[in-house]
């Protein structure tokens, strides 16, 4: 009798003990736009099917989202490390990719935000050109760009207002790769009617974002930026040390799913939503499903 009171007793504490850890719940945090939104839902569903009790708070603003979590009501989110570097910790200074991660993960470990291994999606600024164009031309990189104006070949630049009179923006650009544009051949238009603009040919360079979903639907050629010249904004996952702490396979699980996505598989992604007008979360069920993960 003893010996059955024994193993009931184990039994109900191996499954408080099982309840407790199942328990930890890991909030998943996100902020308001596709990429960000894919990314809330694709993380939550991967937690979720590897027996995570998950919450997601996403459609957040940047400095909203960060707050959270430094404030512990967010465990985990993707950023990104020129926000990370500009935004959060006022640093201008022109770094490689390789130096921005280093720094960031520096400075967030004093706050007890862990930085994990940086995904090869890379969503900083880019010029882009129609495929067709840039064939004919020979213009496939930055230089080539800048040696075509030079040689006197005219072309029309769609740019948004904030990145034309930044002072890490067109003027910097234009000096770094040894050109000029005059204004006559500027069109500064919102970000969002670049694209169109360009895909219509009312423009023939156009400013974007690498892993907009946009420019493989729109065929377009980005021109290689040989001297990095624009920052990296490599998208990481960023975790609260105690999440980890509290869930030890979490970051080996958590970097596996960030070696997956580059710039060209974020932009398929986004495409999906904002062209091809598909649900996010279908759209993260079926990347998780094609990689195995569900």
């Amino acid at each position: 009798m003893k010996r059955l009171i024994s193993i009931i007793s184990g039994l109900i504490l191996a499954g408080a003990l099982a309840a407790n850890a199942q328990a930890q719940k890991i909030v998943v945090g996100g902020k308001n736009y596709t990429e960000q939104l894919i990314m809330a839902s694709l993380t939550s569903q991967y937690l979720e099917n590897l027996g995570y009790d998950v919450s997601t708070r996403d459609g957040m603003g940047s400095a909203v989202l960060r707050r959270a979590q430094e404030g512990g009501q967010v465990d985990l989110y993707w950023e990104y490390t020129g926000t990370s570097l500009f935004v959060y910790n006022n640093i201008s200074e022109s770094l490689t990719a390789e130096e921005s991660y280093q720094r960031v993960k520096e400075l967030d470990a004093k706050k007890d935000i862990v930085w994990l291994e940086p995904s090869g999606a890379n969503n900083t600024y880019a010029l882009a050109m129609r495929q067709a164009d840039a064939a004919s031309t020979g213009i496939k990189t930055l230089p080539d760009l800048a040696n075509a104006i030079n040689d006197g070949i005219k072309l029309k630049f769609g740019l948004d207002a904030e990145f034309y009179s930044r002072d890490d923006g067109w003027t910097p650009l234009q000096k770094a790769y040894g050109f000029r544009v005059g204004r006559r051949d500027i069109s500064r238009m919102d970000t969002g009617l670049i694209y169109s603009a360009l895909r219509n040919g009312d423009v023939d360079v156009g400013l974007v974002f690498t892993t907009d979903g946009r420019i493989p639907a729109f065929d377009f050629h980005l021109l290689e930026d040989i001297q990095q010249f624009f920052p990296a904004y490599s998208m990481t996952p960023v975790v609260r040390q105690k999440t980890l702490d509290e869930n030890p396979e979490l970051a080996d699980q958590i970097n596996a799913l960030s070696a997956l996505f580059n710039d060209e598989v974020m932009a398929q992604l986004n495409a999906s939503v904002d062209v091809d007008r598909k649900s996010i979360e279908d759209v993260a069920r079926h990347f998780l499903k094609e990689n195995g993960l569900l």
